[in-house]
């Protein structure tokens, strides 16, 4: 579940760089980076 959760918070993460060519603000980086993390973090943290 962990693995799925981090899957889906990483491409979250990605959309999310998308979104920032069409709308700048300082809050839409602080959301990428967090899910950007955090997506990787449980991803990577299943063994």
């Amino acid at each position: 579940m962990k693995r799925l959760i981090g899957f889906i918070l990483f491409w979250i993460g990605i959309g999310m760089c998308i979104m920032l060519f069409l709308h700048r603000g300082l809050l839409a980086i602080g959301i990428i980076i967090a899910c950007l993390v955090l997506g990787y973090n449980l991803f990577t943290s299943c063994k």
